[in-house]
């Protein structure tokens, strides 16, 4: 392909885990300097040792990429790239704050709602771009590789809206690096509607323990989804939100078309043993529709299932150590 002209950079992953990994791999296989910032030993010293590994859409490869415990030991960057889990976004953003030059800039892409304000906190927006993953899929197959299932479509922009030399370049950079990417005029829409698909397949997958596919192939979870999804549709029209369709059914179908063998982040979550991203997803649409007064029954009931099934977990867990 066809790759604009960008100068080399420093690159900063900062969470390396599925998508973190195939953001790394991508840069440092265009010929940037990637350094992985994660705090898993183990994934840090598979790929010290052997590269990182990406397998799945777009071919098999192994590329070197510089990894580190903390975003110190990497030293200054031009991008910093903020994959963390949503829960992590705020501590990843203090960490970088230290050490932010005032050319670089930070990319922040996470699921859910609420990435901004917390990176915000600690970040000038100035300095901030969000990202929106589109049509992304990918696993943690073991330390030091990841599998990519999909990658449709990465759209870049400014926090506060609308096209400025800076969110041109770092579109460019990313182009450059083999992302289907654009620059997009107001990121806050692009962040609601594919909120409306993470709350239809978060928590129901979860849950249930069903692919994409096979959530909206059950009558009953596809009720339960596609109930979920209208109410933070419903949520989105009540704060003006410029969603760019009428129906959230028909949209969470096509996105689900092009994604239905993936597992959704959650249920990976939940069957890794880790914590959910429920706070960021699915429990936003009770809190926000209190607030717009909209009723949110089907996700107060999907959400009272998961910490349900998440304390349980965490319970074993600690009879186990306690044992």
């Amino acid at each position: 392909m066809n790759r604009p002209e960008v100068q080399r950079q420093r690159v900063g992953i900062v969470g390396v885990g599925a998508m973190g990994s195939i953001y790394a791999a991508l840069f440092a296989a265009a010929g940037h300097q990637v350094w992985g910032i994660d705090p898993w030993r183990a994934h840090r010293e598979a790929i010290t040792a052997h590269g990182l590994h990406v397998s799945g859409f777009g071919g098999d490869r192994r590329v070197k990429v510089n990894v580190s415990a903390t975003v110190a030991e990497a030293d200054r960057c031009d991008l910093y790239v903020v994959a963390t889990k949503a829960a992590h976004v705020g501590v990843a953003a203090e960490s970088i704050a230290a050490h932010l030059m005032a050319s670089a800039t930070v990319v922040t892409i996470q699921n859910g709602l609420g990435a901004a304000e917390r990176v915000l906190r600690h970040l000038p927006a100035d300095q901030v771009l969000l990202g929106v993953a589109q049509g992304f899929g990918a696993r943690v197959v073991g330390p030091g590789h990841a599998h990519l299932t999909g990658m449709q479509m990465l759209r870049l922009g400014e926090v506060s809206g609308g096209f400025t030399p800076r969110l041109e370049r770092i579109t460019r950079l990313w182009a450059h690096a083999g992302f289907p990417v654009t620059a997009f005029e107001n990121i806050e829409q692009l962040i609601w509607e594919k909120f409306i698909c993470n709350v239809a397949l978060g928590a129901p997958s979860l849950v249930s323990g069903l692919t994409a596919g096979e959530l909206l192939a059950d009558e009953h979870w596809r009720e339960v989804a596609m109930g979920c999804a209208t109410e933070a549709f419903t949520i989105a029209r009540a704060q003006n939100i410029p969603i760019s369709y009428n129906d959230p059914v028909a949209y969470v179908e096509a996105f689900v078309a092009r994604v239905a063998d993936a597992k959704p982040s959650m249920l990976q979550d939940y069957e890794a043993g880790r914590p959910s991203e429920l706070d960021a997803i699915n429990g936003q649409v009770p809190v926000l529709g209190r607030r717009v007064n909209v009723a949110t029954p089907h996700n107060d009931a999907i959400c009272q299932r998961v910490r349900a099934m998440e304390d349980a977990m965490e319970a074993a867990r600690e009879s186990n150590v306690s044992n």
